[in-house]
């Protein structure tokens, strides 16, 4: 079997087994209008897994006007061809978070038409680019709608419309009822930069790793990466790989992480039944999440290892970086090392106002740190999210009129502290999105609720139109 005909096969087993399960529900939302521009029911921000499955999913909730819109190249969303580097993904591979429960939109049913059932069973991890093509296929394969080449820069509420304005790089602008911002990792807030490498070194000299970085111009030359957590493997692998000559890791612990909390929390059910806890519990949960820092996985760790270029240096935070004589001079607890160019992996920031999108809006948006009250210490990572209702969607500060919010959903590493591992995490990604799809549809209906209760009140369609006495057939002996 080839490749084409077995992905053509897959495809229409897809969809029969949609049709079976009745997958596509009839729209019921009534179309709207604004001056006479047509409104997008919902509006996608982000075309990556999280965008296209979610886009999917409300055709099961009947709501087909939506439209995603994607600030990449067709085919190059999410980090996987862009700043991502490890091997493999670091989720098991019998993971199903996109399918909805349908088999043949699984990434097994999609690897098997092309390789066999042999070839899955044999498959450890599913490597990274093959991810991709599996995105691409789920797209194709869907029929989603996705703009490409359209980056968002400014949500503007529409006063006493209940509507967003949303206002691409390019000038154009489309009208959206609700907006989800299914834009990743990042999507919440800003990688972080320490100020000693932001402000003493020329930008030629450093980069972060969610960054593009040509590492094959820095064939035969020394690297330094900041980071203890799994992507600063990846990246010494990946540099070590394509001609590097050394790629030294540095991690202010004296050991490195070696417990990861996310796979306590798979087993036992923590991941699906956070957002019950109450909210002291859920800080000091996400305290403790956050303190352990994600450990590489072992395979990663061990492919990194492996390369004679590659030094760990434990213990040993950055106390000072300088450019001297064209170098990156870092300092250490022990002593001065040199290279030509470092890397920085030093974790994100949550916070809705370090995203130019949400400027119109982020002064309204509650954080934590102003709801919840700790039983112990302070977090500043944590207080610095949003705080979310049940469905991700943004509440607002006490005391301000929160009306312009209505209708934006942080589906993003935002959401970590107020609904766990949700949104861009791929090992709780199929248990948000239920919680997400429902939010949304709940407050279509609930905006539309009073011309749906009235058509409602005065419906009499007759359905049945027998009669009683039976009429005369005429046919009496």
């Amino acid at each position: 079997m080839t490749e084409q005909m077995g992905l053509r096969a897959l495809e229409q087993r897809l969809e029969r087994e949609l049709e079976l399960v009745a997958f596509n529900r009839p729209q019921w939302v009534r179309p709207r209008q604004f001056e006479g521009e047509d409104v997008l029911d919902v509006a996608v921000i982000g075309g990556g897994q999280c965008g296209l499955a979610t886009a999917f999913g409300l055709r099961r909730e009947g709501v087909t006007n939506v439209m995603i819109f994607d600030e990449s190249l067709a085919g190059f969303e999410g980090p996987w061809e862009t700043y991502a580097r490890m091997v493999t993904l670091r989720t098991p591979k019998t993971l199903t978070p996109l399918d909805f429960g349908v088999p043949s939109l699984t990434y097994q049913a999609w690897w098997e038409a092309q390789n066999g059932a042999a070839s899955w069973a044999a498959l450890d991890k599913i490597a990274r680019g093959d991810w991709m093509a599996y995105l691409r296929w789920y797209r194709h394969a869907l029929d989603l709608p996705v703009v490409n080449e359209a980056k968002l820069v400014r949500i503007e509420p529409v006063p006493g419309e209940a509507l967003h304005r949303l206002h691409f790089a390019d000038g154009t602008s489309e009208l959206a009822r609700k907006v989800v911002l299914a834009t990743g990792i990042q999507g919440g807030g800003e990688w972080h930069t320490p100020a000693m490498v932001r402000d003493n070194l020329p930008k030629a000299l450093w980069a972060h790793t969610s960054e593009p970085i040509d590492f094959a111009a820095l064939h035969g030359k020394r690297i330094g990466i900041l980071g203890g957590g799994a992507s600063d493997f990846d990246n010494a692998h990946f540099a070590l790989s394509q001609g590097v000559e050394a790629a030294e890791v540095f991690i202010r612990r004296s050991q490195l992480p070696r417990v990861n909390p996310i796979r306590f929390m798979e087993k036992v059910g923590f991941a699906a039944r956070y957002p019950a806890l109450d909210d002291a519990t859920k800080y000091a949960a996400m305290d403790c999440f956050l303190g352990h820092n994600q450990p590489p996985t072992n395979d990663t760790f061990a492919r990194a290892a492996s390369w004679p270029g590659f030094h760990l240096h434990t213990g040993a935070p950055w106390l000072d970086v300088a450019e001297h004589n064209g170098l990156v001079r870092v300092t250490t607890p022990h002593g001065h090392h040199e290279f030509d160019f470092v890397v920085i992996s030093t974790g994100l920031i949550s916070d809705p106002a370090l995203r130019p999108e949400l400027a119109e809006v982020a002064d309204l948006i509650a954080r934590w740190g102003e709801v919840v009250t700790p039983k112990g210490p302070r977090n500043a990572l944590i207080d610095a999210h949003p705080y979310l209702g049940d469905g991700f969607e943004f509440c607002a500060r006490q005391g301000v009129d929160g009306a312009p919010l209505h209708g934006l959903f942080a589906f993003n590493y935002s959401a970590l502290i107020s609904l766990g591992l949700s949104a861009s995490a791929l090992s709780g990604l199929h248990l948000a999105l239920p919680r997400l799809l429902r939010s949304i549809a709940d407050q279509l209906f609930l905006d539309d609720k009073d011309v749906l209760v009235e058509e409602f009140l005065a419906y009499d369609d007759p359905e049945f139109v027998g009669e009683w006495p039976l009429p005369e057939t005429g046919d009496a002996a």
